[in-house]
């Protein structure tokens, strides 16, 4: 009764180990290239900084447009004055403690700078189209790298799948000469030779398979996803191998190209740019007229008024005599109380206004703005270089990968004549070492041949797969390595 309630637990974790398992192969996802592409270019911290940075030219232009527009500041000041000092409002001498206030509003604009405003305004523009293009190369240039280490892992994969049907193979004589060495008919050295083959071609599995893993984790640290052992891409039906029916020279390529790549667009723009740098530069040695405008006014403890709400305090003087009667003639001296002017009134009665106009012309200023000049061509001439090194290398790389093209599809194709050779070839000779005709050596290497061959064929298909997509992606098609 016991061992049979343990047969039941068992067979009760099983079934719950194999639910789990079909549950997960289920719900696991199966990566496609386009699904790497698009992970790549939302996730890829290259691309991020790449954003960030056409942001940045962005916030760039908004600042250089805002700066031709009128500025304008205001100032405020609250201020106690201790001992002799000048008012400013009553221009008198104040020896007592005294409170101002003086508020300022001023604006200007520039009329005319040579024109350096405008232009880097333009620049700053042509620069963000520039960076825009820099960040369809990049993502480009990851699309291309995603696609490879795809292709890759396809490569890998098949390889290992080779590996493993020929340990299968080798295995399957081990088993042979070993019933054939223990009836007499085969030396032992046979066997000892195809088992020491067998234990090389197990590690040859070994190490395809670590090959995979890595070229596996390869994509995934390319692409930015948390590297997980259970990443599995699928497994397309492949763009067969054979010549385009729709043959373009490399020179069609390049013509086509070299109007549509993001990279020559950003190096044409470059050029533009460092034009309006030059611009700029000649702005800085002509006249510049501005037009300025002001309005201010203040409040002082200083400035006084006759405060109506006292009477005033009449006194008399003595200012003479009668000529007859010799009395004494008394004058009035009216004394007004006084106060400090209201804030209000004194705000409304301080203003004052200004209107003007300022021309620079620079004369000489130690040859800072001809060296400006210089060196701004000098940049234009270099961005103008580096244009024709990016077409030198366009076309360097479209002619390379036409004929790396071209050559992968001549080894497949021989490869597959090959391919087809070495299996008769090892057919037969399986055949005859079967029945004890040929040695455990000749074996190994007709089997050794017919890896390689399988190996050769397996790397052309690759090879000329990948080297198509960049081709028709210089012809403006999107990645694809399907049918």
């Amino acid at each position: 009764m016991y061992n049979k309630d343990i047969k039941a637990y068992r067979r009760i974790l099983m079934l719950f180990l194999l639910l789990c398992t079909i549950t997960a192969s289920v719900g696991q996802k199966i990566w496609t290239l386009e699904d790497c592409i698009n992970w790549a270019l939302t996730n890829n911290l290259d691309i991020k900084n790449q954003v960030l940075t056409v942001e940045t030219n962005k916030k760039q232009l908004l600042q250089s447009a805002l700066s031709m527009l009128p500025d304008l500041n205001a100032s405020g000041t609250n201020t106690w004055n201790f001992g002799q000092t000048i008012d400013l409002y009553t221009n008198t001498f104040a020896t007592t403690t005294v409170r101002s206030d003086n508020f300022y509003i001023a604006t200007s604009m520039t009329l005319f700078n040579g024109f350096t405003k405008l232009n880097t305004v333009k620049q700053n523009r042509i620069n963000i189209l520039a960076s825009n293009y820099d960040l369809d190369v990049l993502r480009n240039n990851i699309s291309l790298a995603v696609a490879g280490y795809y292709l890759d892992i396809l490569l890998n994969a098949e390889l290992l799948e080779v590996a493993r049907a020929q340990i299968t193979v080798t295995q399957d004589q081990v088993s042979r000469i070993g019933k054939r060495v223990e009836a007499g008919s085969s030396a032992k050295g046979d066997l000892l030779n195809i088992q020491a083959e067998a234990a090389t071609e197990e590690l040859a599995v070994v190490s395809a398979e670590n090959i995979l893993n890595i070229s596996s984790l390869s994509l995934q640290q390319l692409i930015d996803l948390p590297v997980a052992k259970d990443f599995v891409i699928e497994k397309p039906a492949l763009k067969s191998v054979e010549a385009p029916k729709e043959l373009f020279t490399p020179d069609q390529m390049f013509a086509y190209a070299v109007m549509n790549r993001p990279e020559i667009k950003a190096a044409e723009l470059r050029v533009k740019s460092y034009e309006k740098n030059l611009a700029i530069a000649r702005g800085s040695i002509s006249p510049t007229l501005s037009v300025g405008a002001s309005w201010g006014t203040g409040y002082s403890g200083a400035s006084k008024e006759i405060n109506p709400n006292l009477p005033p305090d009449t006194t008399y003087y003595p200012v003479g005599y009668t000529q007859t009667t010799h009395e004494i003639v008394m004058a009035p001296y009216v004394n007004y109380p006084y106060r400090v002017k209201s804030f209000s009134d004194q705000i409304s009665s301080n203003d004052y206004k200004s209107l003007g106009f300022n021309l620079r012309i620079p004369i000489f200023n130690g040859w800072q703005g001809r060296t400006a000049i210089a060196q701004a061509k000098i940049q234009r001439d270099k961005a103008e270089v580096n244009l024709d090194i990016q077409k030198r290398d366009l076309l360097k790389s479209i002619e390379q990968a036409y004929a790396d093209a071209v050559a992968s599809l001549k080894k497949y194709n021989s490869s597959v004549i090959q391919v087809e050779a070495q299996q008769e070839s090892f057919k037969y000779t399986q055949e005859k070492f079967d029945v004890g005709m040929l040695t455990s050596f000749d074996f190994n290497n007709s089997k050794k041949d017919l890896i390689k061959s399988q190996s050769d064929l397996l790397q052309a298909k690759y090879d000329f797969i990948f080297k198509t997509t960049i081709l028709n992606f210089y012809m403006g098609k999107p990645i694809s390595i399907n049918q």
